[in-house]
């Protein structure tokens, strides 16, 4: 028996604990095959190439595409694309995969779906019919919804915006959030395992993760600082930083925090990437997840942590009641922690409606991947709605 040949794009460590229990599923399946491409940060010293960590866990890389240059302007990141869709199309006509899995929204996902266009390879898309308006993610997850033929959504909502898009409805597949399955699955670290690891004794801290706004000029650095500064105002709380995503802006965003860090090591800490379970983790335990991360907006509400939503980059996604949206500047970020810490908010927090679920998420993206018929699944008939 052929086996069907899925193969899997992923370009960060967001991205790939998202994509592990996918990727698990397929690996177990006698009746798939699993192919693995690893590019973009997990390639990058940088970043610290967690590559390692995929391999850690199990799983073969069929391809590793270099494409990130030293540095984050727009010019670069463009160069970036286009260095990926040449590393793409060799990697693909070796591969030859039967459907092409990517999700999300980032730009060598973005390189990697147009080059499967080209060469006629069916993509399937996670994470379709969502909003982040603040960034260039936005028009990249709406073409990748056009470019792709089958379509995983987190919810109703998005199910019916990406309908909205012209796709076919027997095509698009609600399946909930793989972020919320992780957190209803693994089993997390406990309060003091984290305090061996960060050689603290976690009491009250905040954990932050903070992007650029990519449609935003020039922004970053200044929105950077407020919220530094807006940090000095909480003495009490330790502050856990994850480094921002290789976009553009991203390194001095980067630069700014490492200041910061050297400037308060009793109480600050940052790290490229915590790994899906000690991120996770952390969040359990934190008072306050504040930056503009979707994790955010997904994760944090299933802990029912409250989190500070800083600026535009998110605008558009669906939120639950934890989440206090406010302007990147020092009083409108100051407020919000005072907000989100007060008792009457805290309060709360004990019967939050989610907009995000998951609990099968991952075996079901796996069975529609195994059955799905793919003769003539390359020629698309656009779905009027209006019709």
């Amino acid at each position: 028996m052929t086996k069907r040949k899925i193969c899997i794009v992923t370009g960060t460590r967001a991205e790939y604990g998202l994509l592990y229990r996918i990727m698990k599923e397929i690996q177990a399946d006698d009746e798939l095959d699993l192919q693995l491409i690893a590019t973009g940060m997990h390639l990058s010293p940088e970043f610290g190439l967690t590559y390692k960590q995929i391999e850690e866990d199990g799983f073969i890389i069929d391809e590793k595409i270099e494409m990130l240059l030293s540095s984050d302007t727009p010019v670069a990141i463009a160069k970036s694309m286009g260095i990926a869709t040449l590393g793409f199309a060799e990697a693909f006509q070796r591969l030859k995969p039967d459907i092409l899995v990517l999700l999300g929204d980032r730009f060598e996902i973005f390189s990697a779906a147009q080059t499967a266009l080209v060469m006629r390879i069916p993509v399937a898309h996670i994470s379709g019919g969502e909003l982040t308006e603040g960034a260039i993610d936005e028009s990249i997850r709406h073409s990748l919804t056009k470019m792709s033929h089958i379509h995983f959504t987190a919810n109703e909502e998005y199910t019916r915006r990406v309908i909205q898009l012209g796709e076919q409805p027997d095509r698009v597949f609600n399946v909930g959030d793989t972020g919320v399955e992780n957190i209803r699955k693994i089993s997390l670290q406990t309060k003091d395992e984290l305090s061996a690891f960060f050689g603290w004794e976690l009491a009250e801290y905040f954990l932050i993760t903070f992007h650029p706004a990519t449609l935003e000029t020039r922004m970053a650095e200044e929105q950077v600082k407020n919220l530094l500064f807006s940090l000095n105002s909480f003495p009490d709380y330790k502050i856990i930083f994850t480094k921002s995503n290789a976009d553009t802006d991203s390194r001095r965003i980067n630069e700014l925090i490492d200041e910061y860090t050297e400037s308060h090591p009793e109480r600050v800490k940052t790290f490229f990437s915590l790994g899906q379970i000690r991120y996770l983790s952390t969040m359990k335990y934190c008072a306050l997840v504040i930056g503009n991360s979707s994790s955010g907006i997904v994760e944090a509400p299933v802990f029912s942590k409250p989190t500070i939503n800083i600026g535009d980059r998110q605008k558009g996604r669906l939120k639950a009641d934890s989440i206090i949206d406010c302007a990147p500047t020092i009083n409108d970020i100051t407020e919000a922690i005072q907000l989100a810490l007060s008792v009457e908010f805290q309060n709360g927090l004990n019967q939050l409606e989610l907009k995000y679920e998951g609990q099968t998420t991952s075996t079901d993206i796996k069975d529609y991947l195994k059955k799905i018929d793919l003769s003539n699944i390359i020629k698309k008939e656009f779905y009027d709605i209006n019709r």
